[in-house]
């Protein structure tokens, strides 16, 4: 202890900081600026530098309050469990209120066999995701996938407005959640934060699909 140093307490706080920059959502980055300044305020105290020692205090319990007030606000906010698995597989890097307000910009349907979610060739008219059902995909008249509860159609292009690679047709009656894409892409602009959580579920999305190609090969014949 002979040894300890008080200025410890201040590299740990830098330390803290520089984590807190790696954060997504609002409420952790206030709270580990509230954690920063709490790790630091002992080296204030020892030296005795009150003036600091106050103005990390204001800084841990401003950002502190704020933290909580945004927890307690997020846990008042409730979600039907069709929302609730929504939320899980695509927007868990969201908080409860960004999640909130991104699903209330889309609208919730029940679609039947045989409707045509995306054409081949066009641009996604919406992003979609499949509560409960089935969906053929196909290129160029060929069958080359299926899509099943949970997924997301059309991530890959409703945000840069690129044609479709393949047609997505309900194999079954669905229940599904879409966004228009204009309606999206004039909300995201306007929500950069909401966006780059958006966008880590879309890159799940993606690779979730991919593995079930590779497995798809994978379990082909070889050809003769």
């Amino acid at each position: 202890m002979a040894n300890f140093s008080p200025a410890l307490f201040g590299y740990g706080a830098l330390l803290l900081l520089l984590a807190t920059c790696l954060a997504t959502r609002t409420e952790q980055v206030r709270l580990g600026i509230a954690c920063a300044a709490l790790l630091a305020l002992p080296a204030a105290v020892i030296h005795s530098q009150v003036g600091y020692a106050l103005l990390l205090l204001a800084i841990l319990v401003v950002n502190g309050v704020l933290a909580a007030r945004s927890w307690l606000h997020d846990a008042a906010i409730r979600f039907s469990p069709e929302e609730q698995a929504l939320r899980a597989l695509h927007l868990a890097d969201l908080g409860a209120a960004s999640v909130r307000r991104l699903i209330d910009q889309g609208h919730w349907i029940t679609a039947k066999r045989g409707e045509v979610l995306i054409r081949e060739n066009h641009a996604a008219p919406s992003l979609f995701y499949l509560a409960e059902g089935r969906a053929l995909i196909q290129r160029d008249g060929a069958e080359v996938g299926t899509l099943t509860d949970g997924a997301l159609i059309g991530e890959a292009t409703v945000l840069d407005g690129a044609h479709a690679t393949g047609t997505v047709t309900l194999t079954t009656n669905a229940r599904l959640w879409f966004v228009p894409a204009a309606a999206l892409r004039a909300y995201l602009a306007a929500n950069p934060d909401i966006a780059a959580g958006l966008h880590q579920g879309f890159a799940r999305a993606l690779r979730g699909k991919l593995a079930s190609a590779n497995t798809r090969i994978a379990d082909m014949p070889p050809l003769s």
